[in-house]
């Protein structure tokens, strides 16, 4: 029995390669390196002191899927495996949708030929769209997205939901994550994004290393205790192990399963940077810039779903998100491009 993991190489892909190898699961991963480096699966190996399949394949690329079930009895698949950022989804969205949309489908009919219909599909809050208030809740109406990135990820979700009506045997568990932050502790593994970082952690973390010479705090006139935006940051870590207990899930039950990964706080930017600053003895330059369009005042979870069905909850604190980040930055100034 094997737990196949594509975008395994990814950042939060790696983090979940170690916490299932320490559940005692046989992991096959498969990863394109469009958006990842081999280098991060070396020191998954190195972690966790155990060995497992890689498969250098896309997951459009049926044949060589095929290749990799063929060879390996799957019981379930962790799908990572997907593009995801905001700003290129707008400007390539057939791209998007057909990396992240058609490559869902490419995989699933290739589960279903090897007899394989449990799956754990990354999803995401931005699925909620923002006309819901938070705390957000799973039976949440979803789909109000705003741009393509998102909405793959609420055609994969709708298509997951559809497909476990018309077949029995299928199980898809849809984790919706919030904001994840942090870094493996041991400071080997962690978030390595090409280009200019899409999120705050990465670009404070470049800001704090020299990379960058400051960072930009979209808006400080929100609905909020200081101005700006509130998010539910969620470690790594403990989103990794909630797809340990959602792989638990999956094969012990059929149907479709939205669940939230996230810590049911909010944290605004400003929080954030100041918490950074003082955990880590390191400033943080910053200023204030205009808001970007479609962003929202607040956002965090109910994750009460999440402990009720998987007997998960996030466990780490804001301190270990920042101390984490920043031990793995600093040790590796240049990510995985030593």
């Amino acid at each position: 029995m094997a737990i196949l993991i594509t975008g395994g190489c990814g950042y939060i892909g790696s983090h979940t390669c170690i916490e299932m190898l320490n559940a005692g699961y046989d992991i096959v991963v498969v990863d394109n390196y469009y958006n990842s480096k081999p280098e991060a699966l070396a020191r998954v190996k190195e972690l966790s002191g155990k060995d497992f399949p890689f498969y250098a394949c896309d997951i459009r690329d049926e044949e060589g899927l095929s290749e990799v079930f063929a060879k390996h009895q799957i019981d379930a698949v962790i799908h990572f495996a997907g593009l995801k950022a905001v700003g290129e989804s707008v400007a390539k969205p057939m791209m998007y949708y057909d990396n992240n949309v058609n490559g869902t489908l490419v995989l699933w009919r290739v589960m279903k030929k090897h007899g394989c219909s449990r799956i754990i599909f990354s999803s995401s809050a931005t699925v909620y769209g923002s006309e819901n208030a938070s705390p957000l809740k799973e039976d949440f109406p979803t789909g109000a997205v705003t741009n393509p990135y998102g909405r793959t990820k609420y055609v994969i979700e709708e298509i997951l939901k559809d497909i476990c009506v018309s077949d029995e045997e299928a199980s898809a568990v849809l984790l919706r994550y919030f904001n994840p932050v942090g870094a493996h502790e041991s400071g080997r593994i962690g978030e390595d994004p090409n280009g200019i970082p899409n999120n705050l952690m990465p670009f404070l973390l470049q800001v704090a290393i020299g990379k960058r010479e400051q960072l930009s705090i979209f808006g400080n006139d929100y609905d909020t205790p200081d101005g700006t935006g509130v998010r539910d940051y969620i470690h790594v870590v403990d989103l990794a192990r909630g797809h340990v207990k959602a792989v638990e899930y999956a094969l012990t039950h059929t149907g479709a399963m939205p669940i939230n990964l996230g810590t049911g706080v909010g944290y605004s930017v400003l929080d954030m940077v100041h918490a950074f600053e003082r955990i880590n003895g390191v400033p943080v330059p910053h200023v204030i810039a205009p808001r970007r369009p479609g962003d929202i005042a607040t956002c965090y979870s109910d994750p009460a779903k999440a402990k009720a069905l998987l007997g998960w909850e996030a466990e780490k604190t804001l301190e270990d998100m920042c101390r984490d980040s920043w031990r793995w930055q600093s040790q590796n100034p240049k990510g995985y491009d030593e």
